[in-house]
């Protein structure tokens, strides 16, 4: 075991016994053995069954809120250790707010209520090394105290009740130990939940029917933090939701989430943050406020995952602009922990699908190496430990711990995307990273993966048995029923399977392993080769599900080859043309429609789908003001009434990973080698916009690519970081080679054909 949590053995998990829904508070008191210039260093090492808050003599030992996060905790139950020399003296306290968190939070879907175990606990050793060479050490046992909190209840879902009156008088508990396995202790690998800043209200107003209602002008995810002075006893309720609906809060979709916080005034000035719960919203409605509310009185705080934006895209189009930037809103209201499919309704799963298809833009838009590492450490766990060896459908799979409330059909079976999760993530972390150790780590999962699914394949080598998700969503299926898609689910299965054994032979290579290499290599020729034989018609060359998310996944995913990929493309385009430039596609095939466009020839289809604003389409949420990527493309409807259908979200960060294209097509940043130690700058115009650009920071440096079109000559720039070689494809087909530094280039424009010396 890891020798920072190894010292976790000479302490013992505590909790205290209070009403379900309370946080409670322990607190160990204790003396330095040396005075405290004498201290060299001090880290305090904690986790906990719940999520904690620890403060040493009044301060907080880090910036982390809702720790330890949520992970598989059946088996990994991250450690955190914290340098706090600097907060110690002679005499000192630690005092640990301890809530529910995920560990006992009633969590999936409506009535689901699942949990991980009925006590909380807290186990910590804070180990302090002094310059004599000499160490104290200070664990948890049953010598700590316990106490009331004002925390009167906490849940994810639900939101946070604090009463002021409860800040003094505190009653005491019986502290007691309660049993943690240990060999689920690990070091924390992925980043801490931090607070990452806060908006103003940009607007107080009142609904028709009489509510006050504050809008923070962006969609989010954490908490309000509030500031008032009224009677004691006197009550302020807090609600939270993503959008309006008739002018009211909309809280249908929802669903059996509260997300209300409650707040008890003491008759003094009072300061209120909900710690130990968050919410996913852009208004407010507030109740019982004393006197007048204006926008000094309370503040949205952002919270999520400590993570390094890395990527920026710009362009002549605001609304293409904004686009990107609800990607990024929605990366980061998502990333709290683990990559989630929602933040504010009673689910807020690590879904596997929503990831797959997403991570290679999460890795474009901020630096995840480690959190994404983190999340696939809990898949592999996970399937290692699922009874039919199969990647569950989320990760941390907590549907497992109940019988209801949720889809459970596909708990011990291979799913297509969702499955492929355990490929396609660490595809896209090797490629951004290039970290061949961390390939190693992911290669098992990778492995059984695809030993679920050759178990589930049909005679005819093809994956078209048992459950699947298929083109999830597809805009033309029915509210009630997102899974009736135009795409062959079999189809797309098949697909996904070439492009995830092609991927594993390629990780056998890299990692040495030439049987696996050899075997990969053969599911996916196999699989090729059984998917031309059912999918595509010998006569026509179309595909026998004619559909253009089938078309987008045969040439992104390199199942068509030579002219029957051109064909196919010119087929997708043909679809594109003949739907007016909307959206036909759904979860499956949307990340990779405009890829296999422009990969086919078709730049100029590609560029009016993506500037397409009528519904549905990536632009038209934008025009309705979202500030976040929806969950369907209709969440709301142009009349601005709320989508019908009971699964509807305004924070999905999946739908946005069109970005990605834009990022290495449309500015043209592309990875010759992993982790971008050569580079292939193909910036691609198109029609629409005037210019593009894009920054991205990576491990070789900062790379920079863009164009302008002016005067029917295309204006190309690059940015090369020093060392690196660099393959510019320019837009008029002819490529230049530069290594390191800035370079510009001119040629004729590919849209207006205008003739011009390069």
């Amino acid at each position: 075991m890891h020798q920072g949590v190894a010292l976790l053995d000479a302490s013992a998990m505590i909790t205290a016994d209070a009403e379900r829904s309370a946080a409670i508070i322990l607190s160990g008191r204790f003396h330095l053995d040396h005075p405290v210039d004498r201290v060299r260093s001090a880290i305090l090492r904690a986790t906990a069954h719940g999520v904690y808050e620890a403060r040493l003599n009044g301060r907080a030992v880090s910036e982390a809120v809702l720790s330890p996060g949520w992970s598989s905790y059946e088996w990994r139950l991250p450690v955190s250790a914290d340098p706090v020399a600097h907060l110690l003296r002679g005499e000192n306290t630690i005092e640990v707010l301890l809530g529910n968190g995920w560990w006992r939070g009633d969590l999936g879907f409506a009535d689901a209520k699942v949990h991980y175990g009925d006590d909380l606990g807290f186990i910590a050793e804070l180990e302090i090394a002094y310059a004599d060479g000499t160490t104290q050490r200070i664990v948890t046992d049953e010598r700590w105290t316990a106490w009331t909190s004002d925390v009167v209840s906490n849940d994810l879902y639900n939101g946070q009740r604090i009463d002021a009156r409860l800040r003094q008088g505190r009653d005491a508990l019986a502290v007691r130990e309660v049993a943690v396995d240990r060999a689920t202790l690990v070091p924390r690998v992925g980043p801490a939940i931090t607070r990452q800043g806060l908006l103003r209200p940009t607007r107080i107003f009142t609904s028709p029917s009489g509510a006050t209602l504050v809008d923070f002008g962006q969609n989010l995810v954490g908490w309000v933090r509030l500031r008032a002075r009224g009677a004691r006893g006197a009550v302020v309720t807090l609600r939270h939701a993503e959008a309006l609906d008739e002018g009211e809060l909309a809280i249908r979709p929802l669903r059996s989430a509260e997300a209300t916080d409650v707040f008890v005034l003491s008759g003094g000035d009072d300061e209120f943050e909900p710690t130990l719960t968050f919410h996913g919203f852009r208004y407010v409605e507030v109740e019982g406020f004393p006197g007048m509310l204006t926008a000094e009185d309370l503040e949205a705080i952002v919270v999520h995952s400590d993570l390094r934006r890395t990527g920026r895209f710009s362009c002549s189009s605001d609304l293409v602009n904004r686009l990107v930037e609800n990607s990024v809103w929605s990366q980061r209201g998502n990333f709290l922990s683990l990559p989630t499919d929602c933040p504010q309704r009673d689910e807020r799963l690590g879904w596997t699908g929503d990831i797959a298809v997403y991570a290679a833009t999460a890795c474009t838009q901020f630096d995840v190496a480690d959190f994404l590492h983190d999340w696939l450490l809990d898949l592999a766990a996970e399937t290692e430990n699922s009874a039919g060896r199969a990647v569950p459908a989320v990760v941390p799979d907590v549907l497992k711990l109940g019988s209801g409330g949720g889809p459970h059909l596909m708990r011990d079976l291979p799913t297509a995307i969702w499955g492929d999760a355990a490929v396609w993530v660490a595809q896209a972390l090797w490629h951004a990273y290039g970290d061949r150790d961390r390939l190693a780590e992911h290669y098992p999962a990778m492995t059984l993966h695809l030993e679920s699914v050759i178990a589930q394949l049909s005679p005819t080598g093809l994956w078209d048995r048992g459950f699947q998700w298929g083109d999830w969503l597809d805009p033309d299926a029915p509210p009630e029923d997102p899974g009736r898609a135009k795409a062959d689910p079999g189809l797309v299965a098949t697909a996904c399977l070439v492009r995830s054994a092609d991927f594993a032979a390629e990780a056998a290579r890299i990692l040495g392993y030439e049987r696996d290499r050899i075997r990969w290599e053969k599911l996916a020729a196999d699989t090729r080769a059984a998917f031309v034989r059912q999918f595509v018609d010998a006569s026509s060359g179309r595909l026998t599900s004619d559909a253009p998310t089938s078309y987008a996944l045969a040439i992104v995913f390199d199942v068509l080859e030579g002219e029957a990929r051109l064909e196919a493309g010119d087929r997708l385009a043909q679809l594109v043309r003949d739907s007016g430039f909307v959206v036909t596609t759904g979860f499956a095939g949307t990340p990779y429609v405009t890829w296999a466009l422009s990969e086919t020839g078709h730049v100029d289809e590609a560029y009016r789908l993506l500037l397409q604003t009528e519904c549905p389409s990536w632009l038209y949420p934008v025009t309705m003001g979202a500030t976040t990527i929806w969950e369907r493309w209709d969440s709301m409807l142009p009349d601005g009434s709320i989508n019908p259908g009971e699964m509807t979200s305004f924070n999905h960060y999946a739908l946005g990973a069109v970005a990605d294209w834009l990022y290495q097509v449309v500015a043209g940043i592309r990875p010759a080698s992993p982790g971008y130690a050569r580079l292939r700058l193909a910036p691609t115009p198109g029609p629409g916009l005037d210019w593009a650009s894009a920054t991205l920071e990576t491990p070789a440096g900062v790379v920079e690519s863009g164009w302008e079109r002016r005067d029917g000559i295309i204006h190309v720039r690059v940015v090369v970081p020093d060392g690196v070689e660099a393959e510019v494809a320019l837009p008029d087909g002819t490529a230049r080679r530069v290594d390191g530094g800035v370079r510009h280039f001119t040629c004729a424009d590919p849209v207006t054909q205008v003739v011009a010396r390069c």
